[in-house]
């Protein structure tokens, strides 16, 4: 048995555990349960947005293939999962949308403002295993929507909703022409925020018929049923009462396969849970989360590295199959970003684009993406403290990997047991571990 640690010195290393007897240290025991298994993990990733691309193209040759070595090759962080923004996202160098008037046929639909910058970084990742993608749109075109405008809200005009759901699934094609796997699709990114930046708002009910009526028949009717409609798509503290609302409308059931959430309102692991109990044959998929210079940029990168860490496993504990992180890559200032929303991500580029640095938080993320394979089944855990936070998998291989975490300020020791076999555990003050078992 290997234990693999990572604590504020970005490094990785790895000790052997020290057996002892089942049943030793009862009173301080952290228990896996072989025989009591929960989802199966699609997966880990980030979003492949303009920004990130751009922020890419700017650095040397060298440094972009180590980048994307970092985070696509099982020596990185092994990801597999990605995010690709329908039309542009507050993360692009300004609006843009593949057809601008109500007159233009779907015929003179053209990306080939993503070609400069996304698609490119999506074909060197594939390079290291085929990328799963999830597309997510932050707002239909001007001329579809009531305010007349990409950015501050504003609602899909009623009659809009058929060109709309065609709108998406032509961008699903032209994606899939260049060669990038979108098995996953959101209705609307954040449905109830009226943003400064791109943003369209919806009601739970709308959302549901926008997929029961108009876009799942649509990928049906153009071979695309196997690409999964979530809805939501925002925070955690409602999840569970917009999934209920959308999933009331006739026809819900067929033809949305999953809800999807993100984090910045805080925990809310047991809305997680609870919606996965009220439909339990929908996937549960956590699509975005970041750390925001509004909030957080005061905090330091152990801090930062932490939430990531909490959040990661409290999601996939309440049942999560697979989490996609915000941003691959941004500049020295947290963008660019067209409305000067700035935010952190695992990776930053230097001042001068010369070069990049991995920030803590990177280090933390691959205790789960390098270790938690494709396919793992998640088990059941018990623990005898609150400060220790733990999540178990069986991986496809055979091998189990459990990873702990301890946000407090003192070393935490342990037996981790799974029943049969039991190893001392020394588990450092601020600090994340992976046991393979």
């Amino acid at each position: 048995m290997k234990a693999y640690i990572t604590d504020d010195s970005k490094k990785m290393y790895w000790q052997e555990c020290e057996p002892f007897e089942s049943g030793e240290n009862a009173m301080r025991t952290v228990r896996i349960y072989r025989d009591c298994k929960y989802q199966t993990v699609r997966g880990f990733g980030g979003a492949f947005t303009q920004s990130s691309g751009y922020n890419l193209s700017k650095m040397p040759k060298d440094k972009q293939t180590r980048f994307i070595r970092d985070y696509f090759s099982k020596e990185g962080l092994n990801y597999n999962l990605g995010r690709v923004h329908i039309n542009s996202c507050d993360f692009s160098l300004g609006n843009y949308a593949y057809l601008n008037d109500a007159t233009e046929p779907l015929s003179n639909f053209d990306i080939s403002i993503d070609e400069k910058y996304i698609i490119p970084m999506l074909r060197e990742a594939g390079e290291y295993g085929e990328i799963e993608l999830l597309a997510s749109p932050w707002s239909p075109p001007a001329y579809m929507k009531t305010n007349n405008e990409m950015n501050h809200g504003g609602k899909l005009k009623r009659e809009f909703y058929g060109d709309w759901a065609a709108y998406m699934v032509k961008f699903v094609q032209e994606f899939k022409k260049r060669g990038a796997n979108i098995t996953m699709i959101t209705v609307q990114n954040e449905p109830a925020a009226v943003q400064t930046w791109d943003s369209c708002i919806y009601e739970a009910e709308e959302e549901g018929l926008f997929a029961a009526s108009f876009l799942g028949p649509a990928l049906e009717a153009a071979g695309l049923s196997d690409v999964k409609v979530f809805v939501w798509d925002h925070n955690k503290e409602i999840l569970y009462d917009r999934a209920v609302g959308a999933m009331s409308v006739p026809g819900a059931h067929k033809y949305i396969g999953g809800f999807a959430f993100h984090w910045y309102t805080g925990d809310h692991f047991d809305a997680v849970k609870l919606t996965g109990e009220r439909f339990p044959d929908k996937e549960l998929l956590f699509t975005e989360g970041c750390v925001e210079y509004s909030r957080f940029a005061d905090s330091n990168e152990t801090r930062k590295a932490e939430m990531y860490a909490h959040d990661m496993m409290g999601n996939l504990n309440a049942g999560a199959t697979g989490i996609i992180d915000w941003n691959l890559l941004l500049d020295a200032k947290g963008g660019p970003n067209h409305v000067g929303n700035f935010c952190a991500a695992p990776v930053m580029c230097n001042e001068d684009f010369s070069d990049y640095e991995k920030r803590l938080s990177y280090y933390y993320i691959g205790h789960f993406s390098r270790f938690v394979q494709k396919g793992a089944k998640r088990l059941a855990t018990s623990k005898f403290c609150a400060e220790i936070e733990a999540a178990a998998f069986e991986n496809p291989d055979g091998t189990t990997a459990v990873i702990l975490l301890n946000r407090t300020e003192s070393d935490i020791w342990f037996a981790l047991s799974d029943g049969k076999n039991s190893n001392y555990i020394t588990l450092p003050a601020h600090s994340i571990m992976t046991v393979i078992m």
